[in-house]
């Protein structure tokens, strides 16, 4: 999809209130839900957009570690990656820390580890977020 000003992009992404502190969020033809934990008003009937942020991140590098394994000749089978966030302790709300662990498939050599290293850090996800876009917030 073209945007107004030439720039290409995806489909909309739609968010809409379910209930209490849930929403629903349609992307394509694919649903998922977001809610809050109990401590903070929710009934933690999903995860919250937080952990779908950092679940975001990690799901990237996943998806680079396997095209890496694939491109040299390894299985995908086994590869895992683990995502953990600290929030910040100030102002404004936001997450302070992320580290992303991924544990490549046994047989990969410890040799190969920089390499997997260097791809999975230069996903699409990371690459945004040391280069943050431009978010505009429109009320219509």
């Amino acid at each position: 999809m073209t945007t107004t000003d030439g720039r290409v992009g995806l489909d909309p992404i739609d968010v809409r209130f379910q209930a209490g502190e849930a929403y629903e969020i349609r992307i394509r033809d694919h649903r998922l839900l977001t809610d809050q934990p109990v401590d903070a008003g929710g009934a933690d009937t999903a995860p919250s957009p937080t952990e779908l942020f950092a679940a975001s991140l990690a799901a990237c590098v996943a998806f680079y570690a396997g095209r890496y394994l694939s491109r040299h000749g390894h299985g995908r089978a086994g590869l895992a990656v683990t995502a953990s966030f600290e929030m910040a302790t100030d102002r404004p709300a936001r997450v302070a820390a992320i580290r992303i662990t991924v544990r490549p498939p046994t047989d990969l050599s410890p040799e190969k580890w920089p390499a997997l290293r260097a791809v999975a850090s230069h996903c699409t996800v990371h690459n945004t977020l040391l280069n943050a876009p431009r978010i505009e917030v429109d009320i219509q």
